[in-house]
């Protein structure tokens, strides 16, 4: 590149220059999806954990014809992937005769807004060594983690527990953008990396199809080459992501709602299943419709990312100003102190002695983020 552009990002990673594709974010993914043109058709169906981001029905599916099958996650354990939903996974896909290429997780998640375990990130690789498939790690929020743990990326692990001979090394691939950790979305600069040259080969002559831009590439390069700045920006980001995110938690708790832990991205994920009138999907798109005209919050409602458990919201605490923050939570709880007044009682008679912030399933208390007094 004119400015060293990919050099740069290589360093910053500590990885070869040859092992990366850039190209226009906008089409990064499916650029990546293309690249697998190997492997990726009509009949055939990639492992996505639950909750995911929305985008990935319309990057994966409609220009390939491949399908998502749902790795289900649930609540009782944050969402965690384990090893069990996988397999269960795996088999649904092979009873729909779809033949499994790959997994796609988001490493931090969107929209949990947590980082993947170590052992997590294992099992994937081991999982993936056991039926000959491919991983793609969405990294873009990578340099959004402003709490512990801190961010392990899966060629970390990759690095710790398999051999450089094993095949897996070809079949593991990070999909990358500045769009997030360095708030210009706007440049449209993402990458892949991996060390399937073929991947690699592919991702750059899609790049013919969305270059970027030459003053894009000048003005990063600059940037990136000016360690100490992002060094200092990245701190900052976190400080402030942090903050914000923990004036967020407490505005919810206030108003008796809590959220599932988290310690990326620009969002949490938000348990209003108190607040349903039944444990549906349709009582919970009820509910945002409600959220949306009388409180004037824009949340996004859990089955829109394919959540298997109604009564979830992701909602984005980065996108506001401070003032405005404060707004939606005065709002909020004016909202919930009428709402539960209102609530009908579920047919889970288990829970209703307990109190009303408290949700319906047994819940890991390392896991989440409420009042408990």
């Amino acid at each position: 590149m004119g400015w060293d552009l990919g050099n740069l990002v290589a360093k910053g990673m500590d990885q070869d220059r040859r092992k990366i594709g850039m190209l226009d974010g906008l089409k990064i993914l499916r650029g990546n999806i293309d690249a697998f043109r190997m492997g990726a058709y009509p009949g055939e169906a990639f492992l996505l954990p639950t909750p995911y981001y929305p985008g990935f029905d319309r990057d994966l599916k409609w220009r390939t014809g491949v399908e998502i099958v749902p790795i289900h996650c649930s609540s009782s354990n944050g969402f965690r992937i384990s090893s069990s939903a996988l397999e269960e996974a795996y088999q649904q896909a092979r009873t729909h005769n779809l033949k499994v290429k790959g997994v796609l997780i988001t490493n931090p998640s969107n929209p949990l807004g947590i980082t993947m375990t170590r052992t997590e990130l294992s099992h994937l690789i081991h999982f993936a060594i056991d039926k000959n498939i491919h991983i793609i790690s969405d990294e873009i929020y990578s340099g959004t983690v402003f709490d512990s743990p801190t961010f392990v990326s899966i060629m970390e692990v990759a690095n710790e527990k398999i051999q450089q001979d094993a095949g897996i090394w070809n079949r593991i691939h990070i999909v990358y953008s500045l769009s997030k950790d360095l708030g210009v979305p706007g440049f449209r600069v993402g990458m892949i990396y991996s060390n399937n040259q073929m991947v690699v080969g592919a991702a750059t002559k899609m790049s013919s199809f969305g270059l970027v831009s030459s003053q894009t590439q000048y003005l990063l390069a600059n940037l990136l080459s000016d360690k100490k700045f992002t060094e200092e920006y990245m701190k900052e980001t976190a400080r402030r992501l942090k903050k914000r995110k923990e004036k967020l938690v407490c505005g919810l708790r206030n108003a008796g709602i809590g959220c599932l832990k988290s310690n990326a991205g620009l969002f949490c994920w938000v348990d209003m299943r108190h607040l349903l009138s039944s444990l549906t999907f349709e009582a919970e798109k009820e509910l945002w419709r409600r959220i949306v005209r009388e409180v004037g919050l824009n949340i996004s409602p859990g089955s829109s990312c394919h959540c298997s458990e109604a009564g979830w919201f992701r909602v984005c605490f980065a996108n506001m100003s401070e003032q405005t923050l404060q707004v939606a939570m005065r709002r909020m709880k004016l909202f919930t102190d009428s709402a539960l007044s209102s609530v009908r009682p579920t047919t889970d008679t288990t829970t209703r002695s307990l109190p009303r912030w408290i949700s319906h399933t047994q819940l890991s208390s390392h896991d989440w983020e409420f009042n408990t007094s």
